[in-house]
């Protein structure tokens, strides 16, 4: 059925009527399509649903759009980015489009639908905005940082599942925690991939967050076990390009103090807590799971 979801967001940027529009999001990769597939595996698939999940995944391109233009990134997926083929202020301008067309068929569902997804692009941008702030200095508050990725990442994961529950009249605070937890444990995993995978793998720069200045939970357990001394070395490395010397005391250290495998116990932790609250829905376990296995 993701084929008729495909169909359906390529049919809402059509109607737009600007071919410009049109021939710029033709150029985006489209990805995974976590959030369309949670749509249906939670609300089967109808017209009402279809419509949703092309909503939501409109929303999550436009919040790509932008967040490549802050991160000043040159791919998305392996592909160049719009604001690397065209400029930024293209990619913004698409991005404003995508979400103005998103919010236009947001209104037609019901309002508590309509409430959960526009309330999680208000905490989205505000969860850009604390990224973009922490980046600034070395962040070793893994509290903090989990707050944030909650805001930026999971709670749009979480409203695709609390919409796509009130849509098939299900338990909407059960599915609030599966979503939620999975958005958090599919972000720790992205951010255990920047470090162990390869560019080739990654389709972007290996360790690119931490040259970005994102300090993401391998890092912080990293920092709470070094010695003063390498404190100091790890917090001269952060937001500056690494040379593979550089990188890899970084591995290096992570491998003595088991960083990694910390970080995979606290997805593991999110994602267990998941699959208790669906109860048994072995499509949903199976999101979970294939998710996780991204690691290793």
């Amino acid at each position: 059925m993701i084929e008729h979801v495909e169909s359906d967001i390529h049919n809402l940027v059509e109607q737009i009527g600007y071919g410009e529009i049109t021939r710029l999001f033709h150029a985006l990769s489209g990805g995974k399509r976590l959030r369309a597939k949670l749509v249906l595996k939670i609300a089967a698939s109808s017209n009402a649903s279809i419509r949703l999940a092309a909503i939501i995944e409109l929303i999550h391109a436009a919040s790509l759009l932008h967040d490549d233009v802050i991160d000043e990134a040159s791919l998305r997926r392996g592909v160049p980015s719009i604001n690397a083929t065209e400029d930024s202020k293209t990619a913004i301008m698409l991005g404003d489009v995508l979400y103005s067309k998103a919010f236009s068929e947001l209104v037609h569902y019901d309002s508590a639908i309509a409430s959960a997804v526009s309330n999680a692009v208000t905490a989205l941008s505000v969860g850009e905005m604390m990224d973009v702030n922490m980046a600034e200095h070395f962040n070793s508050d893994a509290d903090a940082y989990m707050q944030m990725l909650y805001l930026k990442t999971a709670t749009l994961i979480e409203a695709t599942a609390v919409s796509a529950a009130l849509l098939a009249q299900k338990d909407a605070t059960a599915y609030s925690i599966y979503g939620k937890n999975l958005g958090l444990a599919f972000q720790i995993i992205d951010d255990i991939l920047d470090i162990v995978s390869d560019d080739a793998t990654l389709g972007k720069p290996a360790m690119n967050d931490f040259v970005e200045g994102k300090c993401t939970l391998p890092y912080i357990y990293l920092y709470e076990a070094l010695n003063s001394d390498d404190k100091a070395r790890l917090k001269c490395y952060h937001a500056k390009v690494l040379t593979p010397e550089e990188s890899a005391w970084i591995r290096s250290k992570m491998e003595t103090h088991h960083c990694i495998e910390k970080a995979y116990a606290i997805a593991r932790k999110l994602s267990d807590e998941a699959i208790a609250s669906v109860d048994g829905d072995a499509e949903l376990i199976a999101i979970i799971d294939t998710m996780m296995k991204r690691s290793y």
